[in-house]
Parts: C-alpha cells; sequence; structure tokens
C-alpha cells in the first residue's frame, strides 16, 4: 500500500496533478468507503463495475469517514442539495489553489442548499499533513478521508487532482472539471449559482 500511495503522489506531481496516472489497487472487499449495490452494478458500456459516470446521470452513493471523526454518506445530500464532490491531495498545488476558492464559493451558497465534499485523496499516512493544511488554510466545508482510494476509483479512474464533479439538487451529475487555474473561479461560480437557482 505504501508503494501504491508514493508512485500515485509521484505521478501527480510529475503530470501537474492532473494527468492519466492510474491510482493504487485494493484487495476486494478491503475498505467500506462506497455502497456495494453501487460498485457491483454495471456502467452504461456493459464493463464490470461503474466508474466515472457521464453527466446527467446519477452519481454512485458512498460513504467515508471525515476528518474530525464523523461521516458523510453522498446519498444524504441527494435529491435535495447542490454538491460539489471535490477530490484533492495535499501534495497537489492546484489543488491547495483551489481550497479557498470552493471555500468561499461554500461560505457564499450554503444557505441555499449547497454542500462542498472535499474527498482527500492522500493515503493514510499522509493524516496529519492533511489535518494540518485544512487547518492553515481555514477550510469550513467538509473533509472526507478516501483513504483506500475506493470512491475516487468510481468518480475519477486516472486519480486526476483536482478533480470536481458538480451534483444537481435532482441527484444528477451537472458537470465535470478536471484541474484548475485562475480563470475556472468564474465559470464554476456560474455553474453553482444556475445550480442553486433550480
Amino acid at each position: 500500500m505504501q508503494k501504491s500511495w508514493i508512485g500515485l503522489s509521484l505521478g501527480l506531481l510529475l503530470a501537474g496533478c492532473g494527468g492519466a496516472q492510474p491510482g493504487p489497487t485494493t484487495a476486494a472487499g478491503e475498505g467500506t468507503a462506497t455502497d456495494p449495490a453501487t460498485t457491483a452494478a454495471p456502467s452504461d458500456s456493459g464493463e464490470a463495475g461503474a466508474t466515472a459516470e457521464p453527466t446527467g446521470a446519477k452519481p454512485p452513493d458512498f460513504e467515508l469517514e471525515t476528518l474530525d471523526g464523523g461521516s458523510v454518506r453522498l446519498s444524504d445530500h441527494l435529491g435535495k442539495d447542490v454538491i460539489l464532490v471535490d477530490f484533492w491531495a495535499t501534495f497537489c498545488d492546484p489543488c491547495m489553489a483551489a481550497m479557498p476558492h470552493l471555500d468561499e464559493l461554500y461560505k457564499k451558497y450554503k444557505s441555499k442548499g449547497f454542500v462542498v465534499l472535499g474527498v482527500s485523496i492522500d493515503g493514510p499516512d499522509g493524516l496529519a499533513q492533511v489535518r494540518t493544511e485544512v487547518k492553515k488554510l481555514g477550510v469550513s466545508f467538509p473533509i472526507l478521508l478516501d483513504k483506500e482510494t475506493r470512491v475516487v476509483s468510481l468518480y475519477n479512474p486516472k486519480t486526476s487532482a483536482p478533480y470536481s464533479v458538480l451534483i444537481g439538487r435532482d441527484g444528477r451529475i451537472i458537470t465535470k472539471k478536471e484541474g484548475y487555474v485562475t480563470g475556472d473561479a468564474n465559470s464554476l461560480d456560474r455553474d453553482i449559482e444556475a445550480a442553486v437557482s433550480r
């Protein structure tokens, strides 16, 4: 496991955190981060195991531990909130640059039913660093820990980072975005504003 995470870290760093690097694999049955009913379902293409769902599709459900020791299940918010699932890592500079902006958007729209779920793809050995960076940035939205990479393998098989999925109040995927540059800020703001206004 440790070698896999080192490989993932180096792969994302070399690719500027946005490349198509394969994620670490886990043994069948390891961890319980995803809903078995979702992971076992075939995708539209007929391949075994659901992966990144297309725009307009219902996203796979999952439950992950939070940084503060609780847990969050996606289905607790589906069908009532607008949700941004953001995959990030402490070793990814674009991810860290995006975090303050995501926190601003969360504070701006949370009263309208907007939720940000920041899914850390740092390995189990990176928990202390995740805590340090989140505290330093003053992030107020929930930080989820995908220690076994079960959720990232469903939504983002290439393990690109940052990688975000915006889900509408109807429980369907509106947009997916890979990477982050300063110009993305206005685009994301417009997408979220449109979604919370529906």
